[in-house]
């Protein structure tokens, strides 16, 4: 029996294929059978995750420490399910996850941080974390927090969930020079959506996963003229499949395949690129 997608429903948003759909959607998908999700910790620095299974599938999104993802069903070495944080559905390698849980009490609010065997920074490193990943603290010595029954992390580079960056546009600058993975949500890689995720998460504001949601989702339209005129600090540009963070009235900062990195450049200098490279003028501009 064939089961079509209801078009309704964004398949990257919607944990429902085959005939199977997470048992939430009950009532409002019609499947041939519904399943109670297992929730699962990303026990890894970044998983990658993909519409298909298999290492040489094609990386759509991350998941990255300390986010749970709801497993809706396995397939050989893989889970497939939904990612509780950004609502992303996809497979990703059963091997980034545990069932073990530790309540979050913090975030990792710089780039990139370690996690240390001991109170030390002369000791041996466990693990790498990127900015955003989640952790519990359970106990603090000297300048060091230990996390997760792991190890110790530089307690200036974690942040309590009542104290976020002020400025998303600080944030996504420390990107810079990042290089740029399609479906990548950190510093080691990071595409155009994923700058502006992570930069919102790190002000304390959610965000959806894709360009096209973020064009659709994020603040209010705003108006602009065929010379660009009256952008500002932290307004966003949208081009089809592409976005960038305006730094000021001219200049802009974006995780592009241009570059193969998060470049700062000229707004007129990148219209006039990504036109003559066949994806048109910017389609939307929005304001937090």
């Amino acid at each position: 029996m064939a089961h079509e997608r209801d078009p309704r429903f964004d398949p990257r948003l919607t944990p429902y294929k085959d005939g199977v759909a997470e048992i939430a959607l009950q009532g409002v998908i019609t499947a041939a059978r519904y399943v109670v999700g297992e929730l699962l910790t990303c026990n890894v620095t970044s998983a990658a995750m993909s519409d298909e299974p298999g290492a040489h599938a094609e990386q759509s999104n991350q998941i990255l420490f300390g986010e749970r993802f709801k497993v809706i069903e396995r397939k050989h070495d893989y889970v497939w399910g939904q990612s509780m944080r950004d609502g992303y559905v996809g497979y990703v390698h059963a091997g980034a996850f545990t069932s073990d849980w530790h309540l979050p009490t913090h975030f990792v609010s710089t780039l990139r941080t370690f996690v240390f065997a001991d109170t030390s920074i002369k000791s041996q490193i466990k693990k790498i974390l990127s900015l955003n990943s989640l952790v519990s603290v359970t106990r603090e010595e000297g300048k060091f927090s230990f996390i997760n029954d792991l190890g110790w992390v530089y307690s200036a580079h974690l942040s309590g969930f009542d104290r976020f960056a002020d400025d998303y546009v600080d944030v996504a600058e420390t990107f810079l020079h990042a290089p740029y993975q399609w479906g990548g949500r950190e510093s080691i890689g990071v595409d155009c959506s994923g700058l502006v995720q992570q930069a919102l998460y790190a002000t304390g504001r959610s965000c959806p996963r894709d360009t096209y949601m973020q064009a659709a989702e994020l603040g209010d339209v705003i108006e602009i003229g065929p010379d660009f005129g009256g952008l500002e600090r932290g307004d966003l540009v949208f081009w089809k499949g592409h976005v960038a963070i305006m730094m000021d009235a001219e200049t802009l900062i974006h995780a592009n395949a241009f570059h193969m990195k998060t470049a700062i450049e000229p707004l007129k200098d990148a219209v006039v690129r990504i036109e003559a490279g066949g994806n048109g003028l910017p389609t939307v501009f929005r304001r937090l």
